[in-house]
């Protein structure tokens, strides 16, 4: 029997054994979305002693090097030796930038004289500072803004890696994870690691947590639902819609706005602080969108736009402040580090870039180390670049019918037929997104006056590349604008501004959602935007009888 260690705890482990099962024994949470079967690699460890105790990598475990392994690959061999290993922390490169506006604070929480209200209620004796936090909730990553509710200023803005990714790298996988039998656990680890976050922040700013009156939670369907402790399976299956957004429809509740106290939720801040879910629209597409939709004032757009808040769930919004069409695009993870074999989230050692020179490819690593595998910028860049020079046909068929291309041979990442499959499903998701919604609306790109980018991963990519593939809608590139962290941004708003968040509902009235799966074309659209090639200029005629622009 062998002595297994991790993160300060230790277990017997016997012959056989993965180190995957030892960490359940240690209660110690892996990602995982494969079913424990060596392909999502997802669940990485870094094996400090005891190496020679392990069995000799799987052929699932071929891009890792030195002290790093599966762990549901790495078996005991050796019970004489121990083994220390600890899970694989990477340091993502979020994004926490965003177009800050400075506003006249008027928020839900007030000082009258020496007491604290949340609305009409007081809540607290006054103690010096009214604070805030606003959330963008994402299923990859998650990021805090510290916010000083007298002044509206912004403190700290900081982000960390959502920690619900044992549960499965998308919404779907989440869902499932959820129904099962470790259903609420999920609700438990974003929980946890809200309240590190926050004793890390008011630390680091010298703020005391009971001054934290009101967190704004701004994410997708499923983010917002599991933090708030609701069951999902609904948004699972067929119509595909929050217990929320269903309670809304049969009449038993004014609107999909959830408010819950911190001390009930187990938020470590003032235990009669409120946490405030924004509302949602409508199926997948969630309260990050309308997030979205604040941040870049959808309320006053006189001229027709486009959003794309690109993601493992993509939202697309095309419209004007009279007249707004907004779907979900179910990409996956295929962008974001899952399913493509040197596939990696944003983490140093990413490739983000990539250029063609002298018959091979050039590149560059985040934060300039070795590189490891190849980011979601750096997948549209070599997609176009293999495009570009005649590598690959606009169905993904490699030159002389290679199966396998060695992209950084020095280092073993190579890049294959059943890659570009997979990105060319993900890339399809969002043409279609884009298309249908255009084509619905009655106007090409060229109409398009703004094409707002949102979100850390579109804010990476190069745009021109993006077009070429048919990633994004072929819009006049001066004419697009990546707005950052606009989620984050837009609850910012709502936590600072009692009318801004009063807007929403106006703000609804002139929202309409489209399924894309119910479009009649939709699987021949979905095919043809499988193929790495712009997105055509004509969509629809501008005389369409019954469209308006």
């Amino acid at each position: 029997m062998a002595t297994i260690s991790c993160e300060g705890k230790s277990c017997v482990g016997s012959h056989g054994e993965s180190l995957f099962e030892c960490a359940d024994v240690l209660t110690i949470q892996l990602p995982s979305s494969c079913g424990r079967k060596g392909t999502c690699h997802e669940c990485i460890v870094e094996v400090a002693e005891g190496q020679n105790a392990l069995n000799s990598r799987t052929p699932a475990e071929f891009f890792l090097r030195d002290q790093s392994r599966l762990a549901c690959q790495a078996k005991i061999e050796n019970s004489k030796i121990g083994i220390r290993f600890a899970p694989f922390r990477r340091h993502s490169k979020i994004l926490t930038a965003n177009q800050e506006r400075s506003l006249q604070p008027d928020p839900q929480v007030t000082r009258r004289g020496d007491e604290v209200y949340y609305g009409q209620e007081p809540i607290d004796r006054y103690r010096g500072h009214l604070y805030g936090v606003a959330m963008d909730l994402g299923t990859t990553t998650v990021v805090c803004d510290l916010v000083d509710l007298e002044t509206g200023s912004s403190l700290c803005l900081s982000s960390f890696d959502n920690p619900q990714r044992f549960g499965g790298s998308d919404i779907m996988n989440r869902i499932s994870y959820d129904g099962g039998r470790f259903h609420g656990e999920l609700h438990k680890a974003i929980i946890h690691a809200l309240n590190h976050e926050i004793r890390e922040i008011c630390q680091k700013m010298g703020v005391n947590r009971e001054e934290v009156y009101e967190i704004v939670v701004a994410g997708n369907s499923t983010m917002r639902d599991l933090f708030f402790d609701i069951d999902v399976q609904s948004i699972g299956q067929k119509p595909y819609k929050s217990v929320i957004e269903l309670e809304m429809l049969a009449g038993k509740r004014h609107g999909t706005v959830l408010v819950e106290k911190a001390a009930k939720l187990g938020i470590q801040i003032h235990s009669k602080a409120r946490i405030y879910g924004m509302p949602l629209i409508a199926s997948h597409v969630g309260a990050d969108t309308v997030a979205d939709l604040i941040a870049m004032d959808m309320d006053s757009q006189q001229d027709v736009v486009m959003v794309v808040d690109v993601g493992t769930n993509t939202e697309v919004v095309v419209g004007h402040a009279g007249r707004m069409l907004i779907a979900s695009c179910p990409a996956g993870p295929a962008f974001e580090g899952g399913a493509v074999k040197f596939g990696m989230p944003g983490c140093d050692g990413a490739i983000e870039s990539f250029s063609w020179k002298d018959r091979e490819f050039t590149y560059q690593t985040i934060g300039g180390a070795a590189p490891q595998g190849i980011c979601g910028s750096g997948l549209i860049d070599l997609l176009a670049q293999l495009r570009r020079h005649g590598l690959m046909t606009p169905k993904g068929v490699f030159a002389d019918k290679k199966y396998i291309l060695d992209i950084v041979p020095e280092y073993g990442i190579t890049f294959s037929r059943e890659d570009a499959s997979y990105l060319a499903q993900a890339k399809a998701a969002n043409y279609c997104g884009q298309y249908i919604l255009m084509r619905e609306f009655g106007v090409n790109p060229a109409d398009i006056q703004t094409l707002y980018l949102a979100g850390g991963f579109a804010n990476y990519i190069d745009v021109a590349n993006a077009i070429e593939i048919g990633f994004l809608a072929p819009v006049p590139q001066e004419r697009i604008v990546k707005i950052g962290n606009a989620s984050v941004q837009g609850a910012r708003e709502i936590l600072l501004s009692k009318s801004r968040r009063d807007s929403i509902q106006e703000l609804f009235k002139h929202i309409a959602h489209i399924e894309l799966e119910t479009t009649p074309d939709f699987f021949e659209l979905f095919v043809e935007g499988c193929q790495f090639k712009p997105m055509p200029n004509e969509i629809v005629s501008l005389a369409v009888p019954g469209r308006e622009g």
